[in-house]
């Protein structure tokens, strides 16, 4: 069987970033102003009041401190509290292929791989700009990589699953190279006026170059041994944003086309399904949680995490062992565990076992067992 290696990874991280405290400063200011319209209501107990957020339940609830955004002024404005991100022509990049040129660029750097060597893109992510045409093969073409490209959404599990479409197509001797891209504009479908959610999600773009090993030249590369997928439907996450809107004739602004979700619902359905697949997947090849130096988990919530690798190691992890991104980052959906691998490899001896998980909407989560060479 052809080994297939990861050569390089890249980060786009935008440059406004959002504290909790400026996040809470926002909504409180909205919260009060909602009261005040509703005062009379709210009065005559026919409506309870909004409660404030504050930064202390935030950090308790998530371990999030801060995000990064495309855009801070829009999010912060009580009167908008949504991004605002100008229209580009059809000419111009769009916005996710600009953030996956700057992403795919610095992966190909460290890969030293020119893009014309690149056979197959994906651009996997929870949320695309627009039906068609598809952002990969745009960014395929501003890129000037060869072969053929493709969009996929498997929510916060895009980068694992098209990883291991990737891996398989090189493995097949269908492609040599591949270049897995994930622009996440989360801020875009979040409700910011959600008490419960509107501290959740931060913006980036992560990029992956696989090869097959035989042609790889970069020094640091990590052999996939091994790729597991499952997927179980739930409603517990979910978004009914869609082009059928317009003829079901649903209120476009209605709440339910932004994220959802039930949160202790998902903590309790997702972690043991999490553990589980990643326990069964190691053991599939012989290996064990005791034998991982690193866990590079889907950074969605800090308990989430914790309770995942403790099962997985049969102890408490370490900061080293399962590192937290999600403080400074916040749940960039997909792009999330591929962040937490991007920044916190390059300790690893050769030999050294990890693995990259990302588990989400659908439900579904994605397994990526490597060995760093």
């Amino acid at each position: 069987m052809t080994d297939v290696v990861i050569t390089g990874t890249g980060l786009f991280t935008p440059e406004h970033a959002i504290d909790n405290d400026a996040l809470v400063a926002a909504f409180n200011t909205w919260v009060d102003a909602e009261n005040a319209r509703h005062a009379s209501a709210i009065e005559a107990g026919d409506m309870a009041p909004l409660a404030h957020s504050s930064t202390e339940f935030i950090v308790k609830a998530s371990g999030i401190h801060s995000r990064y955004v495309m855009d801070a002024e829009g999010i912060l404005d009580p009167g908008r509290m949504r991004p605002h991100l100008p229209r580009r022509g059809n000419d111009e990049h769009s916005i996710q292929c600009e953030m996956g040129l700057a992403a795919a660029r610095q992966a190909l750097a460290t890969a030293n791989v020119e893009a014309a060597d690149i056979e197959m893109v994906i651009v996997a992510c929870s949320n695309l700009e627009r039906p068609y045409p598809a952002v990969s093969v745009e960014l395929q073409a501003a890129l000037g990589a060869a072969g053929y490209a493709f969009d996929m959404n498997v929510a916060c599990s895009s980068a694992t699953f098209a990883i291991e479409m990737a891996t398989n197509a090189i493995r097949s001797g269908s492609v040599t190279r591949a270049l897995v891209v994930s622009p996440e504009i989360c801020s875009a479908h979040l409700n910011f006026r959600d008490r419960d959610s509107h501290f959740i999600f931060g913006d980036a773009c992560t990029a992956v170059v696989l090869e097959n090993a035989g042609v790889a030249t970069a020094e640091r590369r990590f052999e996939i041994l091994g790729t597991r997928l499952v997927t179980r439907f739930s409603n517990a996450i979910r978004n009914n944003a869609g082009f059928l809107n317009r003829v079901t004739d649903s209120d476009p602004q209605s709440v339910d086309k932004l994220f959802v979700q039930e949160g202790r619902r998902v903590f309790k359905e997702v972690c043991p399904m999490v553990a589980a697949l990643i326990t069964d997947h190691l053991a599939s090849l012989e290996l064990a949680g005791e034998d991982l130096s690193r866990m590079w988990l889907h950074q969605a919530n800090r308990h989430m995490n914790d309770l995942i690798a403790r099962r997985v190691l049969g102890r408490e992890p370490g900061a080293e062992q399962a590192p937290i991104i999600l403080d400074r980052y916040a749940n960039t959906s997909s792009a999330g565990s591929i962040i937490a691998f991007h920044l916190h490899h390059h300790d690893l001896a050769p030999d050294a076992l990890g693995v990259v998980c990302s588990f989400g909407a659908g439900y579904s989560a994605g397994c990526v067992v490597v060995r760093r060479q």
